[in-house]
C-alpha cells in the first residue's frame, strides 16, 4: 500500500541526498528539495483530517489551505527535515491504520472541497494521494540528479 510504504521510501531518498540536492529545485520555479518534504507532511496531514471528518461527518466542507505559502514559512524553510519526517512517519501509521479497518461502505463517504466545488469519495481521495506520494518522491529523485 503506497499509503503505507511512503514514509520509508522519503526516507530512503533522502539517504541519498546531499544538502546541494535538498536545496536544489525540482524544475525552474518549483520547489527545493527541503519544501517537497514538508509540504508532503502539511499536505498528508490535512488529508488524514479530511478523512476522519468524513468519516464522523456527512459530507464535511474541508478546509483548503494555500499550499505555496505554506512552502515559505519559517517551519518550512528552517526546521530540519526530520521533524517532517516523523510527521509523516506518525500520520501514515495512522492512516494505514485507519485504512485497514474500513468497511465497504466507508470508501463511498465523502467530503466536499469549496475552492473545486467537488465532492470527493474517499477512495477517489485515497487514490489521489497514493499518486501524490509517488509525484513528490519523483521529484525529490530529480531534485538529486537520480530520477530512475
Amino acid at each position: 500500500m503506497d499509503i503505507q510504504t511512503l514514509p520509508q521510501q522519503i526516507s530512503d531518498q533522502l539517504n541519498q541526498m546531499t544538502p546541494q540536492h535538498l536545496a536544489t529545485p525540482y524544475r525552474p520555479g518549483g520547489w527545493t528539495g527541503h519544501q517537497l518534504v514538508h509540504h508532503l507532511a502539511d499536505s498528508h496531514m490535512n488529508c488524514l483530517i479530511r478523512f476522519k471528518l468524513a468519516l464522523t461527518e456527512d459530507n464535511p466542507t474541508i478546509k483548503p489551505y494555500d499550499e505555496g505559502a505554506w512552502a515559505t514559512l519559517s517551519d518550512t524553510m528552517e526546521v530540519p527535515l526530520e521533524v517532517s519526517l516523523q510527521i509523516l512517519e506518525g500520520v501514515h501509521a495512522r492512516w494505514t491504520r485507519l485504512l485497514t479497518h474500513f468497511e465497504k461502505a466507508e470508501w463511498t463517504r465523502t467530503f466536499f472541497h469549496p475552492e473545486s466545488k467537488q465532492i470527493t469519495r474517499l477512495d477517489t481521495a485515497l487514490g489521489a494521494y497514493a499518486w501524490h506520494g509517488r509525484h513528490h518522491l519523483a521529484h525529490l529523485k530529480l531534485c538529486s540528479g537520480n530520477f530512475q
